[in-house]
């Protein structure tokens, strides 16, 4: 599960960074702006998504357990 959560950061940094890349670069010397940059953010958004649905699965399943203050404490 650590690998997965790790891979998923990776990812999402990775995503930003492209993003980074296309606004810098896109739309320059008279070309016309795509949406590349914006296929990027789409996948971070999906990206975290994934990984957010990783970490609940992973508790329901009893893979990793909750620590610290109880809810009713």
């Amino acid at each position: 599960m650590k690998y997965i959560v790790a891979l998923a950061f990776l990812a999402i940094l990775a995503s930003l960074g492209s993003a980074l890349f296309f606004m810098m670069k896109d739309g320059r010397n008279g070309q016309p702006k795509t949406g590349r940059m914006a296929r990027a953010l789409g996948f971070r958004v999906g990206f975290s998504i994934l990984i957010f649905l990783c970490i609940l699965l992973a508790w329901k399943l009893g893979y990793i357990q909750p620590t610290g203050i109880g809810a009713g404490q």
